[in-house]
C-alpha cells in the first residue's frame, strides 16, 4: 500500500485537521498514513504560525524532507497549515522541490493538488472556503476513546499581537446538525469523551435545522444527550465571548468536565490594551469567580504572553499578582517575539531579551507551583478517569486522565479490555508530570465525580 507522512505542528486544530487529511487521502488515493518519513510515498507538513520563527523552522524541515525526495524523485512533498496561509507562493520560490502548497481551508482540495503535481502542473490552493471545508470531508475514524471535533474556525477578535485571523479568516461556525452528526458517528466507534476545538470556540453560532442559531451552551446540552459519549470539554475560549448561559452550563451539564482553558495573557490593563484583548483584569476576574460558583471544583488554566511591547517591570509584577490570586492550575506561557503581518509587529519590541528570559522563568517557577500543590492535594482522593492506553512505559501499566486533565498510571493486574471504560482511581502518588493510582471500581459515565476537596484542601 501507498503511504503517507503527517508532521503537525501546533494547536489540537492542526491535530484535528491532520487526522481528517488523512482519511481523506485513505479514501481518494488509498495512502496509509505512517509514522516516519522513510519510505513514505507523499510527504505533508501541516504547519503553524504561533511559533516563533515559523517560516525559518518550516524551511529547515523541508530540507530534511527534500533529503527524501533526492533518493526518489517520484515522492511528492506538501506545505500545509497556517505558514502555508502566510508565505503562499514564496514556499514554492524558496523551495521549488515543494509540490503543493495549501491552507486550512482548503484541505479537501489535497486530492485534486495530488493529482496535479502528478502531472508537474501548478498545485496551489490558498483559499478562504469557510464551511466548503467541512462538506467535503469524510466522517471521521476514531483512533481511541478520545476524539477531537472541530465545530468553528478562525477568529474575528484581531488580538494585536494574534496571526489567525489572516491565516484562518475571521470566524465562521459549523452548522449544529453536522456537528451533532459528526459527534454522534465517534460516538458509535467508541470515542467516549469529545473535545470541541474552535480559535475562539465560546463564540460558536451554529445554524439549525430550523434557521435558528444555536450557541455552545446548547450545542454542549445536545451533545451531553449522546449515548456513549461520558465527557465533554471544549477549547480555546476567549473572556469576551464567555456569557451566563456558558458559565451555568458548568452549574447543571454532569458530561461537562470541570476543567477550562481561558487565556488572559496578561496581568497588566495597560498590556491588555495594548494587545487589544477587549477586557480588563477586572472582567477576567469577576468571570473565574462565577465560574467557580457554578462549579466548585472547576481548574482554570489559561495563557501569558511576558515581554509584551511596553511591558514594565510593574505590568509583570501585576502579572505575577494575578497568578497568585487566582491560582492557576495550569498555564502556557511565552516570552514575546513579533509575527509578521499582526499590529504589534510595528510596534517597539522594546523589553530586551535577558528581562524576557527572567520574567518568564520566573512566571513559569510560580505556576509550576501551583500545579505541583494541586496535585500533591489530590493524593487520596478518588478520581473519575477515562482509560485511554496503555501507560507509555510499559509493566502491563494503564493510563487515563482525570477531569482536571492530570494523567494517572495504575497497575491494571493482567485485565483486559479496560480501555474505553471510565473507572474510579485513588491517587496515591504526584510525580513531576503525571500521578499514579490504584484502580478501585469500572463504572458508567455519570456515576463518578472529581473529589470536591482537592480545590478545597489547595486553597
Amino acid at each position: 500500500m501507498r503511504t503517507v507522512y503527517i508532521k503537525t505542528y501546533g494547536c489540537q486544530m492542526n491535530e484535528y485537521d491532520s487526522s481528517r487529511l488523512a482519511d481523506l487521502l485513505r479514501e481518494s488515493h488509498g495512502l496509509l498514513r505512517v509514522p516516519k518519513p522513510d519510505g513514505a510515498d507523499v510527504l505533508l507538513i501541516n504547519s503553524c504560525s504561533i511559533r516563533e520563527k515559523a517560516s525559518e523552522k518550516l524551511f529547515s524541515d523541508l530540507g530534511r524532507l527534500h533529503e527524501w525526495k533526492r533518493l526518489r524523485p517520484e515522492v511528492l512533498i506538501g506545505v500545509g497549515g497556517c505558514v502555508a496561509s502566510q508565505e503562499g507562493e514564496d514556499i514554492q520560490r524558496r523551495a521549488p522541490y515543494v509540490d503543493l502548497v495549501f491552507g486550512p481551508q482548503t484541505l479537501h482540495e489535497v486530492p485534486a493538488l495530488l493529482h496535479a503535481a502528478q502531472r508537474r502542473q501548478a498545485a496551489i490552493d490558498l483559499r478562504f472556503l469557510e464551511i466548503e471545508k467541512f462538506d467535503n470531508l469524510p466522517m471521521p475514524r476514531a483512533e481511541g476513546p478520545r476524539a477531537f471535533l472541530s465545530i468553528m474556525e478562525g477568529c474575528s477578535k484581531y488580538c494585536s499581537f494574534c496571526v489567525v485571523p489572516y491565516t484562518r479568516g475571521n470566524e465562521f461556525s459549523r452548522p449544529f446538525d453536522d456537528v451533532l452528526a459528526e459527534a454522534a458517528v465517534l460516538a458509535g466507534q467508541g470515542v467516549r469523551e469529545i473535545t470541541l476545538l474552535g480559535q475562539n470556540v465560546n463564540a460558536y453560532q451554529g445554524r439549525r435545522h430550523d434557521g435558528r442559531m444555536a450557541d455552545l451552551a446548547e450545542l454542549l446540552e445536545y451533545l451531553s444527550c449522546l449515548e456513549g459519549i461520558g465527557r465533554l470539554r471544549f477549547t480555546t475560549s476567549h473572556p469576551l465571548a464567555f456569557g451566563d448561559r456558558l458559565i451555568d452550563a458548568f452549574a447543571h451539564l454532569d458530561k461537562l468536565v470541570g476543567h477550562l482553558h481561558l487565556p488572559v495573557q496578561s496581568g497588566s490593563n495597560d498590556v491588555l490594551e495594548r494587545m487589544k484583548r477587549g477586557h480588563t483584569v477586572e472582567e477576567y476576574k469577576a468571570k473565574i469567580a462565577r465560574l467557580r460558583l457554578a462549579r466548585r471544583d472547576i481548574s482554570i488554566s489559561t495563557d501569558f504572553i511576558v515581554g509584551f511591547p511596553g511591558e514594565t517591570a510593574d505590568d509583570f509584577d501585576a502579572t505575577m499578582a494575578l497568578i497568585d490570586e487566582m491560582r492557576f492550575d495550569l498555564s502556557y506561557s511565552f516570552a514575546y517575539s513579533a509575527r509578521p503581518g499582526t499590529p504589534a509587529a510595528a510596534l517597539a519590541d522594546d523589553v530586551p531579551a535577558d528581562v524576557k528570559e527572567r520574567r518568564l522563568a520566573r512566571l513559569q517557577a510560580v505556576n509550576l507551583t501551583h500545579a505541583r500543590h494541586i496535585s500533591e492535594a489530590m493524593i487520596g482522593t478518588v478520581q473519575r478517569i477515562l482509560i485511554d492506553r496503555e501507560a507509555p512505559r510499559g509493566r502491563g501499566d494503564l493510563s487515563g486522565r482525570t477531569e482536571n486533565n492530570r494523567v494517572v498510571n495504575f497497575p491494571a493486574a493482567g485485565r483486559t479490555g479496560l480501555v474505553g471504560r471510565f473507572a474510579a482511581v485513588r491517587i496515591l502518588e504526584a510525580r513531576p508530570n503525571s500521578l499514579r493510582g490504584e484502580l478501585l471500581d469500572l463504572e458508567e459515565p455519570s456515576r463518578l465525580r472529581i473529589d470536591y476537596t482537592v480545590t478545597e484542601r489547595y486553597s
